[in-house]
């Protein structure tokens, strides 16, 4: 039986630099339970290690919630990876921080990235270089995701900004992606007039949160059987009456 899923798939705790420090996963799962949502995923930059406490926080609320983290390739493109497990996510993570630029995070710079758990007690401070880009190309990031199993989603491809259409001047044919995402700065109508060469892509679209009050600014609505990233994938296709939506 298909049920309907509210879902925000982009948004980033204070493990993020550029997040705001009330993003704790507890607040997020609070915020996205007063919002009505009832799927979403943590996905901070180039790191999943707020993941679990998000996944522990929303025990009992009824929010469903995806691994991820959103990858910086070489060439400055961002790229959401989601993943139903924490296993697949850790397998990446460990491969992101052997690929990460060198030299540590500039607080005082970018700001802090803070590590966390369910009861908003502070674990440690992650001081690898979180903002920036990683060595890997994003051929080889989309590869690996798909490889463990995950979703790989472009980020953000309208903006001027670590999108890959941006970086890359297009997106190449041997590049498949699941999914390409629209920032909530497009409405629908002008992201098909603007990005009509890829209609032929599934669409999706999140908030990318770094704040609370964003949270759930833009969501999808997905009809499905269960919140994995399987059925994610059959509703971006369309199969067997599921559906993905978002405006």
């Amino acid at each position: 039986m298909l049920k309907e899923y509210k879902a925000d798939l982009h948004i980033h705790t204070c493990l993020s630099p550029c997040a705001d420090l009330h993003m704790s996963p507890s607040a997020i799962i609070r915020t996205a339970s007063e919002k009505g949502l009832n799927m979403i995923a943590i996905t901070d930059h180039n790191s999943a290690e707020n993941v679990d406490a998000a996944i522990k926080a929303a025990e009992n609320t009824g929010i469903s919630v995806l691994a991820g983290m959103e990858i910086s390739s070489v060439e400055e493109a961002h790229i959401l990876a989601l993943f139903d497990d924490m296993k697949s996510a850790i397998r990446l993570q460990e491969i992101i921080y052997e690929n990460l630029q060198p030299g540590e995070n500039n607080e005082e710079r970018f700001g802090e990235q803070i590590v966390v758990n369910e009861k908003e007690e502070v674990l440690s401070f992650n001081k690898r270089l979180l903002i920036g880009a990683t060595e890997l190309s994003a051929q080889s990031i989309v590869n690996t995701i798909r490889s463990f199993g995950g979703l790989s989603i472009a980020s953000h491809v309208d903006r001027e900004a670590f999108g890959i259409i941006s970086q890359l001047g297009f997106i190449p044919d041997d590049l498949k992606f699941d999914a390409l995402e629209m920032s909530p700065g497009i409405q629908k109508q002008a992201a098909e007039d603007r990005f009509r060469d890829y209609i032929f892509l599934p669409w999706v679209s999140s908030s990318d949160s770094h704040s609370l009050e964003n949270i759930g600014k833009r969501t999808m609505r997905f009809l499905i059987k269960e919140p994995t990233v399987t059925e994610i994938k059959y509703a971006l296709r369309n199969t067997d009456g599921r559906k993905a939506e978002w405006g």
